[in-house]
């Protein structure tokens, strides 16, 4: 194993716990291969532990471990078995979870998914693709699923330099996959769904903002009717709307599947949907607004920042004195703080005055690593018009 020598700054981030060292941080560097597993030096050469190298991307180490220590099967049977102990602690009425959380579960670059008996799995950085075949190996043996796909689409990928694959890697897909979560079924395209198949961060999300939901109901974004279908059963009506009309089909199965009759669902462009309810003087008493990463880069948070706000001004019109609005961000680059001013910006132009009722993040299954901000991503907002 070569040693990759690192400046104290980065040498101080890692002993506070944050895993990742930038290319810019890096003081002597051998010739090595990509994803390559190196020691970590700092000048001193005092061992800070054991890395992958990227030859790519921005971030040029990712730390496993902080001992001399290879990164074989072993090393994974033991992170990935911590990861299942802990799943089995947090999750409850539910058989679709995350089970390997990257970072947060001390292997950066590796997702796992878990789906009724099948996994999804991604591989985002050099060092974890190169070693897919160990970890998948590692998956059958302690879990052993009824099959195990791979979902590396994600754009990360190309920043690595690796390409973009997704397809079945071990085992059988049952022809109807399905997980139950929150005393509801919801149907499961691992290989065409969005994401690794289903939004498993909204799970305890769904289940907690019932308790504002009431009369009519309008789910922005719906995709699968996550909120749309949790909604039915303490609302008049819920409608739910999204672009995808591939999303919209699956939402409507499975309304069918759960036997509800109160939600119905349709495909348009979200920002023109409001705009045109607002000249119609459709009002609602629960909208709950879910989008998509408005922003991936830093660079691009200005711009994100005035598309929550136009989307959030947009649902407030719409809604009754007493309604409640639920409003996520998925964007890391908007924080929560930001994205709860954005909310209040929006509400002091149309002047309606906002009570918060709760405030909320990710699932405990995508858990947040102190002291490594990018574990937390996920934003929700439940705030009520005050009469």
């Amino acid at each position: 194993m070569h040693s990759v020598t690192v400046s104290y700054r980065a040498a101080r981030r890692l002993e506070r716990g944050h895993p990742w060292v930038f290319r810019s941080d890096l003081e002597k560097v051998p010739e090595l291969a990509p994803g390559s597993d190196v020691r970590v030096l700092q000048p001193s050469g005092k061992l800070l532990g054991v890395a992958h190298y990227s030859t790519q991307s921005q971030i040029a180490l990712r730390l496993l471990d902080r001992h001399d220590r290879t990164i074989d099967a072993a090393f994974f049977r033991e992170r990935i078995q911590a990861a299942i102990a802990f799943r089995q602690r947090v999750v409850c009425d539910s058989n679709g979870y995350r089970l390997v959380y990257g970072e947060a579960d001390f292997l950066p670059g590796l997702v796992v998914d878990y789906y009724s008996g099948c996994l999804a799995i991604q591989t985002l950085n050099q060092g974890m693709a190169l070693l897919q075949p160990v970890i998948v190996d590692v998956l059958q043996e302690l879990i052993q699923p009824q099959a195990i796909v791979e979902k590396n689409q994600a754009h990360v990928r190309t920043l690595e330099g690796l390409e973009l694959r997704n397809g079945l890697l071990r085992g059988t897909l049952p022809q109807d996959l399905s997980i139950t979560l929150n005393g509801l079924r919801f149907s499961i395209d691992l290989l065409g769904g969005q994401k690794t198949g289903f939004f498993l961060d909204q799970r305890e999300n769904y289940a907690a903002v019932r308790r504002y939901a009431r009369g009519r109901a309008l789910d922005c974004f719906t995709c699968a009717g996550g909120f749309a279908l949790h909604l039915a059963g303490v609302c008049d009506h819920v409608e739910g709307v999204d672009s995808s009309a591939s999303a919209v089909a699956l939402a409507n199965r499975n309304a069918i599947d759960n036997g509800i009759g109160n939600a119905d669902f349709r495909e348009a462009d979200v920002f023109q949907l409001l705009a045109g309810y607002q000249s119609a003087r459709r009002s609602y008493q629960t909208i709950v607004l879910d989008p998509p990463a408005f922003t991936k880069s830093r660079a691009k948070r200005d711009e994100a920042a005035r598309g929550y706000k136009e989307i959030n001004l947009r649902a407030l019109r719409l809604l009754e004195p007493g309604g409640t609005l639920v409003s996520c961000s998925c964007s890391h680059h908007v924080s929560a703080e930001a994205l709860l001013e954005i909310i209040h910006d929006a509400a002091s132009e149309c002047g309606r005055p906002l009570r918060l009722l709760e405030a909320r993040t990710q699932a405990a299954c995508h858990p947040v690593l102190v002291g490594v901000p990018e574990t937390q991503y996920l934003k929700c907002f439940a705030v009520e018009v005050a009469r």
